[in-house]
């Protein structure tokens, strides 16, 4: 930036550019936006650490000869799953990019017209479909997919499985049918199912209590594994509170074989990735849901965000603060219709500016004009910060007046 600086001659503006340049750099921020899930944001937040060594990443540490890297962590996935083996790649649409061309490339793959489905950033079934050297069957119609149209697909085409898409990130409602993974696993090819979300296990054997209804309607992995489904898809950071990864459980003989095609290696994760994912997964098998920093979030009452926030209030002491009523919801592409009861800090007018221009951003959203900073996706941990954030930003927008 200096160099910049001296070939423009602006000596003085030296120190800016290079402020400016490394706001554009990864960091740390504080998310009170109320989206436990954003996107934007990393998704899950994660705190996990890898100290600077050496891991037998493809190392056998019982023969000393080179090993696989999904096996250690696969097999982990694979009891927390439910399933008989499982893998890991760089995300979700790479687990469904690499099923599609390991299992069906030449062949039919039969596909609902209800789950056809385009997330964030264009990545549509169709498209992929393509890409994958797999051919799409159309079943049903948007609204309803029964039993029988999968059926006569399988009686009229070489089909190489079915592919069940969760909608995530959408919902079809009124006059609906959809036939389950159960049913369709009697059919006589395989059923690939991709949850997208990750919801692990449906009854949460890691909460102190029972599941939270609004998972009510979110398929989970060992229940659809369970259900007769040959291989589950789903994301590692999303409701599974993980990095980002894809996730591909079920049959041995499948995964073994989606793990052997060339496309693998495109896609598989670094031993940060899989580190991380080790840890998470440990975690859940010890049922220590509090320490997944999702589930400790999405848990807290409404009670102790009230009074973490009126304290917060208290310490910033300006009478533009007040203590709110907020709904978060989950965000990245999940559950869309659900939102959680919580508790923000609204101030009068927009000092979104200036919270981001922290050494540790403060992400806010703007609301009918004012600026609400929700507690439900704040660590505790950082509530003297907030505070301290928000009483400078009021302070260089009062001064600015």
């Amino acid at each position: 930036m200096a160099r910049d600086a001296i070939a423009a001659d602006r000596v003085e503006g030296a120190a800016e550019l290079a402020r400016r340049r490394s706001r554009r750099l990864l960091r740390p921020v504080i998310n009170g936006t109320g989206v436990l899930l954003h996107t934007n944001l990393g998704r899950a937040p994660l705190g996990f650490e890898s100290a600077a060594s050496y891991s037998n990443l493809e190392l056998s540490l019982e023969s000393g000869q080179r090993g696989s890297r999904q096996r250690a962590v696969g097999d982990l996935l694979a009891t927390a799953c439910g399933a008989e083996a499982a893998m890991v790649v760089n995300n979700c649409a790479s687990a469904v990019l690499l099923t599609l061309a390991a299992l069906g490339a030449g062949r039919g793959v039969a596909v609902s017209r209800g789950e056809m489905v385009e997330i964030g950033g264009g990545f549509r079934i169709p498209d992929v479909m393509r890409q994958s050297g797999a051919r799409l069957v159309e079943v049903g119609t948007t609204n309803r997919s029964r039993v029988d149209d999968y059926r006569r697909a399988v009686a009229e085409d070489d089909l190489a499985m079915i592919l069940k898409v969760h909608q995530s990130n959408y919902k079809i409602v009124g006059f609906t049918e959809d036939a389950d993974i159960g049913d369709l696993s009697d059919l006589g090819v395989p059923v690939v199912a991709d949850i997208g979300s990750g919801l692990l296990d449906a009854t949460c054997p890691w909460l102190s209590g029972p599941p939270p209804p609004w998972l009510a309607a979110e398929p989970a992995v060992r229940q659809t594994v369970k259900a007769g489904a040959a291989l589950v898809l789903f994301s590692g950071d999303k409701l599974f509170g993980g990095p980002q990864a894809g996730i591909i459980a079920g049959s041995r003989q499948l995964v073994e074989t989606c793990a052997s095609h060339p496309l693998a290696r495109a896609v598989r994760p670094g031993d940060l990735v899989l580190g991380a994912l080790q840890q998470v997964t440990l975690t859940y098998l010890d049922r220590r849901g509090e320490d997944i920093p999702f589930w400790a979030m999405v848990s807290t009452p409404v009670a102790e965000l009230d009074t973490r926030a009126r304290a917060i209030a208290a310490t910033v002491g300006s009478a533009s603060v007040e203590v709110t009523p907020t709904e978060a919801v989950p965000g990245g592409g999940t559950l869309p219709t659900v939102t959680f009861p919580s508790v923000g800090l609204r101030v009068a007018g927009e000092i979104g500016g200036p919270l981001r221009d922290r050494h540790r951003p403060i992400i806010a959203r703007i609301d009918d004009g004012s600026t609400v900073v929700d507690l439900r996706t704040i660590d505790p941990a950082d509530d003297d910060e907030v505070a301290n954030g928000l009483t400078e930003a009021i302070a260089s927008i009062g001064a600015e007046s």
